[in-house]
């Protein structure tokens, strides 16, 4: 844990969090990123309210996919009028550090 939090002496094991992608969803923004020496894929979901991040999600070694419930100005679970809920962002990792991830859905 100490080397991802930086709180290690040593700088040539620092872990340095350099997004490969950046996506919007409403207030929902996404990065992703990788180290491919250390096999780690991450994705940081942050909850943007009036400009201030509110929420921050971190997910290590997991393919994740979000999906939208309900309508875009609430989260009315009524409105949703298909039998699935289509994903519109999946991470695109989980190749690039060489083994299988588990998945996870994010429901915004």
């Amino acid at each position: 844990m100490r080397l991802l939090t930086g709180d290690q002496s040593n700088t040539n094991n620092t872990f340095r969090f350099v997004p490969y992608s950046i996506f919007a969803i409403g207030g929902v923004v996404l990065a992703e990123g990788f180290d491919q020496i250390r096999s780690i894929a991450w994705v940081h979901a942050w909850t943007v309210t009036d400009g201030v991040i509110t929420q921050v999600r971190e997910y290590f070694n997991t393919s994740l996919t979000v999906t939208r419930i309900g309508n875009a100005k609430g989260s009315d679970c009524a409105a949703i009028s298909d039998p699935y809920c289509p994903f519109v962002w999946k991470s695109s990792l989980s190749g690039r550090v060489g083994k299988s991830l588990p998945g996870l859905v994010l429901a915004i």
